[in-house]
């Protein structure tokens, strides 16, 4: 497979790039530093103190456990006091976009660097953000089809009306949005295995939640990774505890507040905003999932604007333990109270945002687990290395609009005698016209002004003839310049990096198990000897 993966680490805010960094500036906001080997170290007597043999096996059973897993593995982990490297994503419409690949294989490799660095047994988990209820952010994936257009596939809204995306079913909408997808994708030596993968996971019978989870297990599964769903019976009833102690948490508010305040004191942009009021938490109502806030009676729903007591809110709960879940601050907190989660793997907007909670974290009684950067990956294909080398630019010049690039290279394509005549142009006006004005002000004072006039008059026809040639010479250049348009495309498609816009099944089908695992090679993760 001849695919070249640029491996590195996303962009993100200043906060995310100085944890990154190992910048002291930040410790104070995550205590440890991913860097450091002790901190992982540090993290085990909180969790040997929160989780006994019982505990973990409760918290397996809250997992889909991987092909070929053995019951001796599992054992081990419950019995020799296992951990777990964490993270996670919202489902995505076929397995979402190229990145939450690249976290699970981060995820991977970071659980085997740990249990060879602690000494116990530590699986790598895959959090399935079934709850959450941004259905516009969920329903679509992106491809590039055979002429090298940039093809958006959306499945049509099934009337999710801000509810979680586990409760919303499809039933048409979802043959049609598949059908489309797989028209995109080309027919090739490994399309077939892929093409039964998609259609087994999207029946009519799924949700986008199920189905998306199916997709990864059926890509990751292989390589030892493990699943969990928010809207999992057993990681509901674990913890149910927590979010009634948040319910009751008058204080958390202003823990986090503190810390936003003083994140912002520090120069550093705020993730997640802290609603005056607002409740870590939401509850389902007549609007779907609805924001909690505090008011005088006690609760009131954010869109639906109904009136909540505890004992309404307990009621509902004690119907359906579904309906309460965490809003985006609290889940790391939940996800720590369900298993023993020694690190999590994080995107720089995650990094960012759990610079805010460490407060909330110690607020439950728990140590914040080191969170690990995620990988992140440019791939660049055969013909697009072409392109690039054709054009000796690089993935940060292609990050640029295009107009840009095209005006530049067409400068640089202007052949040397013209741009030397134009030169010489300009030099000589410059100087008559410096002459002129110094024999018109022997005359007159007041011909200083006629005299500059024609001169930026001149300047400014020479600029306008120089614009001309440019704009002939890009004619000329149209197909050159056409195919750095598509590699922009290929690279950063939306003027955003591929990997938060393409499905991996746009190189899944091309390249087969071969890509995967390339990147399977490429996503090492090395702990460092010693503390740093």
């Amino acid at each position: 497979m001849n695919v070249e993966l640029i491996v590195g680490w996303p962009d993100g805010s200043d906060l995310a790039q100085d944890y990154l960094e190992a910048s002291g500036r930040v410790t104070p906001y995550y205590g440890a530093s991913w860097r450091d080997t002790a901190a992982y170290h540090a993290k085990l007597d909180d969790l040997d103190a929160r989780f006994d043999a019982d505990a973990r096996r409760t918290a397996l059973g809250a997992m889909t456990l991987p092909p070929g897993v053995s019951n001796e593995r599992l054992d081990a982990w419950v019995e020799k006091g296992g951990l777990v490297v964490t993270t996670g994503q919202q489902p995505g419409l076929f397995g979402g976009p190229l990145y939450s690949i690249y976290k699970a294989l981060t995820t991977l490799s970071l659980a085997r660097a740990l249990e060879a660095e602690l000494g116990r047994p530590v699986l790598p988990l895959f959090w399935v953000a079934s709850d959450d209820h941004d259905w516009a952010e969920a329903d679509h994936t992106y491809a590039i089809d055979s002429a090298n257009e940039l093809r958006l596939v959306r499945v049509a809204d099934p009337g999710a009306k801000q509810r979680p995306i586990h409760r919303v079913e499809f039933s048409k909408e979802l043959d049609v949005a598949l059908a489309e997808f797989l028209q995109v994708l080309p027919t090739t030596d490994f399309s077939d295995d892929y093409i039964t993968l998609l259609r087994d996971a999207h029946d009519s019978s799924a949700t986008l939640s199920s189905s998306f989870q199916q997709v990864m297990e059926g890509l990751l599964g292989p390589q030892g990774l493990f699943f969990t769903d928010a809207a999992n019976p057993v990681v509901k009833d674990r913890s149910s505890a927590v979010l009634l102690v948040e319910l009751d948490a008058v204080g958390s508010e202003a823990l986090l507040r503190g810390t936003a305040e003083s994140l912002e004191a520090d120069g550093y942009h705020v993730q997640v905003h802290i609603m005056d009021g607002g409740v870590n938490l939401f509850l389902e109502g007549p609007a779907g999932r609805e924001r909690l806030y505090r008011d005088d009676a006690g609760f009131r729903l954010h869109h639906s604007g109904e009136h909540l007591t505890r004992e309404d809110i307990l009621a509902r709960i004690q119907a359906d333990p579904s309906v309460l879940s965490p809003n985006v601050l609290l889940r790391p907190i939940v996800e720590s109270e369900v298993f023993p989660v020694v690190s999590y793997v994080a995107g720089p907007g995650e990094i960012a945002y759990y610079a805010q909670i460490r407060v909330l974290f110690e607020s439950h009684g728990m140590r914040m687990p080191v969170i690990h950067p995620r990988h992140g990956v440019t791939v660049v294909e055969p013909k697009i290395r072409k392109v690039m080398d054709k054009f000796e630019v690089g993935l940060e010049t292609l990050r640029r609009p295009h107009h840009e690039i095209a005006s530049e290279i067409a400068k640089d394509e202007v052949p040397a005698d013209v741009r030397k005549a134009l030169g010489g142009l300009r030099g000589a006006v410059g100087e008559e016209s410096s002459k002129l004005l110094e024999a018109a002000l022997a005359i007159d004072p007041t011909l200083k002004g006629p005299v500059t006039h024609a001169r930026n008059t001149s300047f400014a026809a020479i600029q306008e003839v120089e614009k001309k040639i440019v704009q002939s010479v890009k004619r000329q250049n149209e197909i050159a310049l056409g195919q750095l348009e598509k590699a922009q495309l290929h690279l950063f498609p939306e003027g955003k990096p591929q990997e938060r816009v393409l499905s991996p099944f746009y190189y899944l089908f091309r390249f087969g198990n071969p890509f995967m695992a390339a990147l399977v090679d490429a996503l090492k993760v090395d702990l460092p000897s010693g503390s740093k």
